[in-house]
């Protein structure tokens, strides 16, 4: 995926032979989308539905904006409850419901991480509508949030919210294999809301929102014990080389989080949701090892005292929030 996945970004030109395949896909999309466009072949969810998407393979960052927004939808007193399809899990069923201290095997590392930073219920099923009427059925909840599942076309949706990778925007814009995306960029013009991971080169429409991921503690994984960016302890770690390791969809940015902290990085790239094993993470030397959130939840049990992970949490407008209620409100929900 990794190979495929520098084709796409650095727009090499012998990816081009794979066009063909991408014009099947497109059609298939196409069709599969006009098929769902019948609200008899659909479901609709008793309670509003927030549908945090994108348009590309691989990650963009929407697991901290669900994240954010089922914190912030508490405070403000809603009862999330959040589905996702579980990717990479092998639960023993599904619908599955995952909680803080399910093992990340069962759950998939995403999920984990919603669920133990939200206290929200979180239900994994490859099928989202069977997830959510799951949730209907089980749990007192008054809006859903769908981690990913802006092409399940099958569950219908109060409000979509498409999120954008700042850096990489849509590769060589072409759909799969030949390129990211999974739907053509005009897809964003039916959207609610457009939300832009970091800065970006790329011309984006009118109206996007834009959403930081601020690194705000280092996390050692034996002991929980939690860092300050800005602790002098910390300053002290930075003054030495560490190494920076990363299974994410977009390790580039994880490195120039770390970087930005003060960190001298020695990088070691997996590929996305990488299963970890002892060797990974154990290198020659006494330096410090620094991974993401998402790859420490599957490294706890063979973790020593030289491993952390970098905390980051999304940053977004003030009026955000506003905006999201708003729009539930529009729907007469």
């Amino acid at each position: 995926m990794r190979f495929l996945a520098n084709a796409w970004y650095k727009e090499s030109k012998w990816i081009r032979i794979l066009k063909p395949l991408s014009a099947v896909f497109g059609l298939i999309s196409a069709m599969r989308k006009r098929w769902y466009q019948n609200p008899e072949r659909n479901y609709t969810s008793s309670y509003p539905v927030i549908v945090v998407g994108n348009l590309t393979a691989g990650g963009t960052g929407k697991t901290p904006l669900v994240i954010f927004l089922a914190q912030q939808l508490r405070e403000q007193g809603y009862k999330p409850g959040i589905v996702s399809r579980g990717y990479g899990s092998k639960a023993p069923s599904y619908p599955f419901a995952v909680n803080p201290d399910t093992s990340y095997l069962e759950a998939g590392e995403e999920s984990l991480m919603i669920s133990r930073h939200t206290q929200c219920p979180v239900i994994i099923d490859p099928d989202r509508v069977s997830a959510v009427q799951f949730l209907e059925a089980h749990y007192h909840c008054d809006i859903i949030i769908s981690d990913d599942g802006m092409q399940h076309y099958r569950l219908a949706r109060t409000i979509e919210i498409a999120v954008v990778d700042g850096q990489r925007g849509f590769g060589n814009g072409f759909l799969l294999p030949a390129g990211p995306l999974r739907e053509k960029p005009e897809r964003l013009q039916t959207v609610d809301m457009i939300v832009c991971n970091g800065e970006s080169p790329h011309k984006l429409p009118e109206g996007t929102w834009r959403m930081d991921l601020d690194a705000t503690h280092l996390v050692h994984l034996a002991d929980n014990k939690y860092l300050s960016v800005k602790d002098e302890i910390l300053k002290k770690m930075t003054a030495k080389k560490v190494h920076a390791v990363a299974g994410i969809g977009n390790p580039e940015r994880f490195f120039n989080s770390l970087c930005a902290c003060g960190f001298d990085i020695i990088t070691h790239i997996f590929r996305d949701h990488h299963s970890f094993a002892s060797a990974d993470i154990q290198f020659d030397d006494d330096l410090d090892v620094v991974m993401t959130e998402k790859d420490a939840v599957k490294c706890n049990e063979f973790a020593s005292d030289k491993h952390w992970y970098l905390k980051v949490v999304a940053r977004l407008p003030e009026n955000f929030m506003q905006r999201i209620v708003d729009l539930v409100a529009e729907k007469k929900y």
